[in-house]
């Protein structure tokens, strides 16, 4: 028989939070405080989620899910009327000024239409974009400062730029402008479509150019369903068309997805082990949670056992007792979640600015995303239902009786055994912990979870190898080079971009250098031979099969068939050599110029581990390095040899072959790996190193492409101020790479984990104390008449709190002891995990965080019994002996 009694299951559960007020404030408290940690953990990692985001936007030039590249104006009309589509914005490349005064920024000349220009972080602040039939232009007030233009509305400016290999010099009139963002790579002088084809005309250049792109058509689009699948979005809305972006062809399209979107860079990293790294975090936050809630509804169900008790001999149900129980936690839900989702969005928001401070390239973003506080409501209250699970069966098992009888704990059955020593404080403490082992645990593992987390952080940091990190961008102190050579897409290597020698000899006259050495660069063309497994191995990371048949087909062969390719080749004097790292062999070698010894450069991954199959060349091998004087071009079809490269006829097949060369051979003495900071900075070809006299003796070329030094530490403030002063103002043609730079940004990568562990650390130590003071404070209100009946019976006072006082010393102990063997269990675990995790990071055995953080707690564990059982002693003895 069914019986409506929700109303007054209701009623017993309002009237039962209303007769114990200070458990309520202790729950809501604890409710407030898991909701506070979800939301602001959550909105931190939103906020600073959405911060990365919006710069990698800027990074990726614009923020449209996805391009179409290099398209025909017909094939853009195609594509943008598709219903997968729901917006698109067109841009057309012109050409980029190469020379000083833009030789350090990469401006990028061309038309885009008003989607692609907002897109692009290019929408005017004052003035508007360039009408067509005009000779307009907008443009950012980088663009103008390096002009030497005020921005003004109606200025002139003249930019002479290059347009697929042809120079021309244009002047326009300043229609727009807006604020230069350091954070967007490449800076625009948007110009009128109809000016993008005069120019193209004017310089006799047909789109898409000798370099595929010139003048084209790129699409770029929002798509309807978002970010979540942009990358088979692409593809569809090519095969809806019938083309594809997989094999080279008439009906290929290259696409690009937008990287900027960090759920579209997820569904690519999401392997085994960073969800794993996800579901474990996730477990941490939750177990926080539950630690606290439940102790508070078990330690409450505990001191209401009598309550229950009693209800269940007027015919409560185990089942209505769970309700009841269910129903306080979801009312005391109502006041503790949004307390807690108000606190911590504001903790979130006053720590997220200072996080994002501390990092370079991070948009500072305070996260109002709705996904947020259901999120951490819904976690929240999860939390709650799964805490007062047990509670509830707890009550609803407790017999009438058992609940009249019951202090704490369940009753031990054990044989008595007498203690010839008496009973002290200490063993009375010990006892009582034991009399609710689950309680105990609880405690001490919340108090455990807050000093391990700590310790996890300051091992974390602590283990940030800087040395590790700045040598992955810097060799020495100061790095000196044209300013080409540092840009992104900049100029392959060539003779006007070597360090004249009375650059160098300014820099050494400011004195304090220690040591120093040149990298000299290639700029005469020189070839090696390699088989043509070989070759298809390497190139077939980046080319089709068809396409590397028809590479090969144009290849020069020798008698054994070997391939003629380009190389890569360094000389570089002894400092340099100092520098690399030294796989296999003696790299000591190359500096005799009498012997002819080289060094092959293998690459590294992103943690420094050597790839064995980046390169053929191993020690001990005999290298043949041809240096190419004359190549003469011929129709690998018909034979027909053309002589010079302008002999060529417009559209005609060519291959070239050396006719005039000398071939030297090499005895490999080591292999190597090259810093990024000393390389050519682009890939693609084999590398050999060389010591400085063999390569000027073999090239006949002395371009130094790089000059590497090291200074004290006394002078190396003074250096850099003359490095700046002397590449933007003395000679702008050139620029310079420091340690001190990239040792800023790591110091800021640094501090910003280190903060962001604190506070969570902070937060769960606050779950672990609020824990101990609810278990100190309900254990003395569960045990006052026990308590009271030791004092009845001679217990003074100050034994009394000093057995209190050793219990919450216990609690301490324990904590320090079970953080202390999780951390000697996990080290062996944890250490190779990070090192692998991180490229910069060097693990450290670290235990210090404890010996910090056990003092405070035991001032806690001794304060708070004490302060507690004082509170009590407001009431008598006899008064405290008349509770039931």
């Amino acid at each position: 028989m069914k019986v409506s009694n929700g109303s007054c299951i209701l009623r017993l559960s309002i009237r039962a939070l209303l007769a114990n007020r200070t458990r309520n404030v202790v729950a809501v408290l604890a409710i407030a405080l898991t909701a506070m940690l979800f939301t602001s953990l959550f909105t931190i990692a939103m906020s600073i989620n959405e911060g990365i985001q919006q710069n990698n936007f800027r990074q990726a030039g614009g923020c449209s899910h996805g391009s179409f590249k290099y398209l025909t104006e017909e094939q853009c009309e195609e594509l943008q009327g598709d219903p997968l589509i729901q917006a698109y914005g067109i841009r057309r490349f012109l050409g980029m000024p190469e020379e000083v005064p833009f030789n350090k920024s990469h401006v990028e000349i061309g038309y885009s239409d008003a989607n692609e220009a907002r897109w692009c972080y290019c929408t005017p602040i004052e003035g508007s974009l360039p009408q067509e039939g005009t000779n307009e232009a907008a443009t950012d007030t980088h663009v103008l400062e390096l002009l030497g233009v005020e921005p003004e509305i109606g200025a002139e400016f003249t930019v002479t730029f290059d347009v697929d290999g042809h120079e021309t010099t244009q002047s326009f009139t300043l229609c727009g402008w807006w604020e230069y963002d350091e954070a967007v790579v490449a800076n625009h002088i948007l110009v009128p479509e109809s000016r993008v084809d005069a120019v193209l005309a004017e310089v006799g250049v047909t789109p898409p150019g000798s370099d595929s792109m010139t003048g084209s058509w790129n699409l770029d689009v929002m798509l309807k369903h978002g970010a979540r699948s942009i990358a088979s979005d692409l593809e569809q809305i090519l095969a809806n068309h019938g083309y594809q972006s997989e094999i080279a062809g008439e009906n290929y399209i290259s696409i690009g997805v937008n990287w900027g979107y960090t759920g579209a860079q997820l569904s690519d990293k999401l392997d085994p082990t960073v969800a794993g790294i996800i579901a474990g975090m996730l477990a941490l936050i939750l177990l926080t949670g539950y630690l606290i809630i439940y102790n508070v509804f078990q330690i409450s169900v505990a001191g209401d056992i009598r309550f229950y008790g009693l209800l269940k001999t007027i015919g409560t149900t185990p089942r209505q007792l769970r309700r009841i129980i269910r129903t306080q936690a979801l009312l005391l839900s109502l006041v503790g979640i949004p307390l807690g989702l108000l606190l911590g969005w504001l903790l979130g928001g006053v720590l997220t600015p200072v996080i994002t401070a501390r990092l370079d390239g991070v948009t500072t973003v305070v996260s109002v995303n709705p996904l947020l506080f259901a999120g951490a409501a819904i976690f929240a209250l999860v939390t709650v239902l799964i805490s007062c699970r047990r509670p509830g069966r707890l009550a609803g098992k407790v017999s009438p009786v058992e609940a009249v009888r019951y202090t704490e704990g369940k009753a031990l059955k054990q044989k008595e055994k007498r203690n010839g020593k008496g009973v002290s404080l200490l063993s009375m403490a010990w006892a009582n912990l034991g009399r609710s082992r689950g309680k105990t645990f609880l405690t001490v593992l919340s108090l455990t979870l807050a000093v391990v987390l700590l310790t996890f952080t300051v091992t974390f940091t602590g283990g940030f190898d800087m040395d590790k990190y700045v040598s992955n961008f810097t060799a020495s102190d100061f790095i000196l080079a044209d300013a080409g050579q540092f840009q992104t897409g900049g100029e392959v290597f060539n003779d006007e971009m070597g360090v004249p020698e009375e650059v160098v000899e300014a820099v050494d006259a400011q004195g304090g250098i220690t040591d120093s050495g040149r990298v000299y660069g290639k700029t005469a063309p020189a070839e090696e031979f390699v088989t043509e497994e070989y070759y298809r191995s390497v190139w077939s990371r980046w080319n089709t099969p068809e396409q590397l048949d028809s590479a090969i087909a144009f290849m020069e062969r020798t008698e054994e068939g070997l391939l003629a390719d380009g190389v890569q080749l360094y000389g570089m004097e002894p400092f340099a050599l100092e520098h690399l790292t030294v796989l296999e062999g003696d790299l000591s070698k190359l500096n005799d110029p009498e012997e002819n010894y080289i060094a092959a450069v293998y690459s590294t991954d992103d943690y420094d581990d050597p790839m064995m199959d980046s390169h053929w060349a191993r020690l001990g091998d005999t290298v043949t390095i041809r240096y190419v004087e004359e190549y003469e071009y011929y129709n690998p079809t018909t034979g027909e040899v053309y002589g010079a490269r302008e002999n060529v006829p417009e559209g005609a097949a060519y291959a070239e072959r050396a006719v005039k060369y000398r071939d030297v051979d090499y005895t490999v003495a080591a292999l190597v790996a090259v810093p990024s900071a000393l390389s050519y900075r682009y890939y693609g070809r084999d590398e050999f190193v060389m010591g400085a006299e063999t390569f000027i003796r073999d090239t006949g070329t002395n371009s130094v492409m790089y000059y590497a030094f090291d200074t004290t530490k006394e002078t190396n403030a003074a250096m850099e101020a003359f490095l700046r002063d002397y590449t933007e103002n003395v000679n702008p043609q050139f620029d310079y790479e420091s340690k001190a730079t990239y040792a800023g940004e790591f110091e800021s990568i640094k501090s910003m984990f280190l903060l962001l562990g604190s506070a969570l650390s902070f937060i769960v130590g606050l779950v672990g104390i609020l824990n101990f003071f609810n278990a100190i404070l309900t254990g003395i209100t569960a045990r006052r008449r026990e308590l009271a009946v030791l004092q009845s019976i001679g217990m003074t006072t100050r034994q009394l709190q000093t057995m209190l006082a050793l219990e919450g010393l216990l609690y301490t102990l324990g904590s320090a002891l079970l953080a202390l063997a999780l951390i000697l269990v996990t080290a062996p675990v944890v250490g190779p995990g990070l090192n692998g995790m991180f490229w910069f990071f060097t693990y450290h055995f670290t235990i210090w965080p404890i010996a910090v953080v056990l003092p405070l707690f035991a001032f806690l564990g001794i304060a708070i019994p004490v302060a507690t059982c004082r509170a009590t002693q407001r009431y008598s003895v006899v008064e405290r002996l008349r509770v039931e």
